[in-house]
C-alpha cells in the first residue's frame, strides 16, 4: 500500500519523459540504490562524470553511463527507505525464466560498476562533448570522458541515484516492498 503511489508516479514520469514531454534530468531523492544482471550488453558506451544533486542541495559525483539499447539476462533494483513504520527495502525484480529485460537510451548515474566487461572499440580519454556511441549523451567540452561500441558486462552490480530510459520491458516484474526484506547483494 505504501509503495503504490510511488509506482503510479514513477510510471506516470516514465510516460511523460519517453513522450518528450517532461526532461529526464530530476532532483535525486538522496537515497542511492543498488541494481545488479547476471549480464547486460548493448550496442555502444557513452560515460562522463557529472554531479546530481538532490534537493537538499548536496552534491553526488557519478559516472554518467549512457547506454544505447540494452539487453539485461535479468535484474534486480533495490533501495532502503525510511517510512513512519521503520525501513522497508523497496525491491523491483525482472528477467530471468520470464525473458530478456530490454531498454533504450538507458541512463544511469551510478557511483560504482563491478562485474567482468568486455569492450568493443574503446576510446578512453575522448573529450566528453564529442561522444557520439549513445545519442544524446555528451558532457561538457574538455570533460574526460569514454565510449565504445559493442559492450557485455557479465555479473553487473552498481549503486546509483537515477536510472532512466525511453522504453523499458520488463517481462515477469516482480515489485515487492517489506520489513524484512533483502537487497540485491
Amino acid at each position: 500500500m505504501i509503495a503504490v503511489p510511488a509506482v503510479l508516479a514513477v510510471g506516470a514520469m516514465a510516460v511523460l519523459m519517453g513522450q518528450g514531454a517532461l526532461a529526464a534530468s530530476f532532483a535525486v531523492s538522496g537515497t542511492s540504490f543498488q541494481v545488479s544482471s547476471g549480464k547486460l550488453t548493448s550496442s555502444g558506451l557513452s560515460s562522463y562524470v557529472q554531479t546530481d544533486r538532490s534537493v537538499d542541495g548536496k552534491g553526488h559525483p557519478v559516472a554518467l553511463l549512457g547506454i544505447g539499447n540494452a539487453r539485461l539476462s535479468d535484474i534486480c533494483q533495490s533501495a532502503r527507505v525510511k517510512t513512519p513504520v521503520g525501513t522497508v527495502v523497496f525491491k523491483l525484480m525482472a528477467g530471468g525464466e520470464a525473458g530478456e529485460v530490454t531498454a533504450s537510451n538507458l541512463i544511469i548515474d551510478g557511483e560504482d560498476l563491478t562485474g567482468d566487461a568486455r569492450f568493443g572499440t574503446a576510446q578512453i580519454g575522448r573529450d566528453a562533448s564529442t561522444l557520439d556511441a549513445v545519442q544524446g549523451v555528451r558532457g561538457e567540452p574538455g570533460k574526460f570522458g569514454l565510449q565504445a561500441g559493442n559492450i557485455e558486462v557479465a555479473g553487473v552490480r552498481s549503486h546509483a541515484w537515477s536510472a532512466t530510459g525511453g522504453n523499458f520491458r520488463l517481462k515477469g516484474l516482480k515489485l515487492n516492498v517489506s520489513l524484512d526484506g533483502k537487497q540485491c547483494f
